[in-house]
């Protein structure tokens, strides 16, 4: 399947704010049914199994509607891994949606307005996380992402996005449909997986940004998980 990049609704800085939270809770759902955290936490939990430092910091970009985030926050409390958990966003939208979340679910997460492909990274996190956002970039732009979030993390990264197929391409369009109402959700879910990459493209591109050793696995449904240990 040829890799198809069309403009995203979501990216749009002038879709109606109701618009925006609408999508925001669709993806939210989309992502509770994907089990997105499940496959984000098994490295970060390995990471802590390995070090003999008590606190860590994470840092999730483009966070969104902050469900990931959270949920993490949530896995680590439980888990009982003192995790302190940060989310970046341009979006204010997306952002102040996010702190909703956030009081409403009871966690300790921190979210604020930063835009991670024009500004550096902040320093000072052990994990640097991003899901569902490389689908949106080409590859400059992605290798300038994974090269940046690299150079930021102190111990490791962790990816998950989209895998680019015939199988994904169908799963996204029925499943946007069934969990959510959002007109934007429904346009863009389907152009995401022909946006995205495949497993092998996403290793490349990572090999370009200096992640010589960085693992990309299969993950349900039709995604991928990158992972990249600092050496």
């Amino acid at each position: 399947m040829q890799q198809c990049r069309r403009s995203e609704i979501m990216d749009d800085p002038g879709l109606d704010v109701e618009q925006h939270v609408h999508a925001l809770r669709g993806l939210e759902r989309i992502n509770w049914w994907s089990a997105s955290v499940d496959s984000l936490w098994p490295p970060i939990q390995a990471l802590v199994s390995e070090e003999s430092k008590r606190a860590f910091r994470a840092l999730d970009i483009a966070t969104g509607a902050g469900d990931v985030p959270i949920a993490l926050w949530h896995r680590a409390r439980r888990a009982g891994v003192q995790l302190a958990v940060d989310g970046c966003d341009r979006s204010p939208i997306a952002i102040t949606h996010a702190h909703h979340r956030a009081k409403q679910r009871r966690a300790d997460v921190t979210f604020f307005e930063w835009d991670a492909l024009t500004n550096k990274i902040p320093p000072g996190y052990d994990v640097v996380t991003c899901s569902l956002f490389l689908h949106h970039l080409n590859d400059e732009n992605v290798v300038r992402l994974l090269r940046s979030m690299a150079q930021a993390a102190r111990r490791l990264v962790v990816i998950s996005d989209l895998v680019r197929s015939r199988t994904g391409l169908a799963l996204a369009y029925l499943g946007t449909r069934l969990l959510s109402t959002s007109a934007v959700v429904h346009v863009d879910g389907p152009r995401s997986v022909q946006a995205a990459y495949t497993i092998e493209e996403a290793r490349v591109l990572a090999t370009q940004a200096g992640m010589d050793n960085a693992e990309v696995l299969p993950r349900w449904p039709c995604r991928y998980l990158l992972v990249w240990k600092k050496p």
